[in-house]
């Protein structure tokens, strides 16, 4: 399985959590015997300002992070491309979900996942598509920007227990209609992490569950990385999800 990654994902760019040294190095560790790599390039400005306003994009170069968030946009992009012929998946950072069109918080700057799929519709490679966002938090941003449009769904998982989060998965998986579907991968719901909720196997049923999605539809199907903190966990987590992806 093929999976987005630049070297430049491993720098301390901030001090928050997502940047935290060791992080990417977690999951590298973990997935490299089993993944093939490809370099991740940066977006475009003008696809980036396909759903980010100019001030925002200003703010983000005036705080010196202009270079690593369209690296991860850029690497977003290309994962969901890959995508569409055989599972992906982009081992990016910073993450994306809470950044909308004029604003971001919580670790992000440039919504990546919107980024991509704005870019792919345009480009006239999907009609349709699915933001499945299995992170913690509710990813806010990716559904301000994606959420009023009428040719993506966007689908934030909720569940107290880890079967009825399973079946939500499961439900929402049966009855998706599109030529893509994008997971924004967030691990940070697992049981040793801040949500204390989900198993590592968990992750890779979540996968299957999607790549069977997207298989019914003859479609694609991909994912990117947003919040998972527990460098213990983080990489088989990751290994996990890629499993179950692929394992159409």
């Amino acid at each position: 399985m093929k999976v987005v990654f630049h070297e430049d994902f491993c720098q301390v760019y901030t001090s928050d959590p997502a940047a935290s040294p060791g992080r990417m190095e977690s999951i590298l560790g973990t997935i490299e015997p089993y993944v093939e790599f490809v370099p991740a390039e940066p977006a475009l400005r003008q696809q980036v300002a396909g759903v980010h306003t100019d001030m925002h994009i200003q703010t983000v170069e005036n705080q010196g992070l202009y270079e690593i968030a369209t690296l991860a946009a850029g690497g977003a992009i290309q994962a969901a491309r890959i995508g569409l012929s055989e599972p992906c998946f982009g081992l990016i950072r910073p993450p994306g979900h809470h950044a909308s069109a004029a604003s971001s918080w919580g670790f992000c700057y440039f919504n990546n996942m919107a980024v991509a799929l704005e870019t792919l519709r345009r480009q006239k490679k999907i009609e349709s598509a699915c933001v499945l966002d299995i992170d913690l938090h509710f990813g806010d941003g990716t559904e301000s920007i994606l959420g009023h449009r009428n040719w993506v769904t966007v689908v934030n998982v909720k569940g107290h227990s880890r079967r009825r989060y399973l079946q939500a998965v499961k439900a929402a998986m049966k009855n998706v209609r599109a030529d893509l579907i994008g997971i924004s991968a967030g691990f940070d719901n697992h049981a040793a992490d801040w949500g204390g909720l989900l198993n590592t196997e968990d992750y890779e049923e979540i996968g299957y569950r999607v790549r069977l999605a997207a298989d019914r539809n003859e479609g694609g199907c991909f994912g990117i990385l947003e919040g998972g903190y527990n460098h213990d966990v983080l990489g088989g987590n990751v290994l996990a999800l890629l499993q179950g992806m692929d394992r159409g």
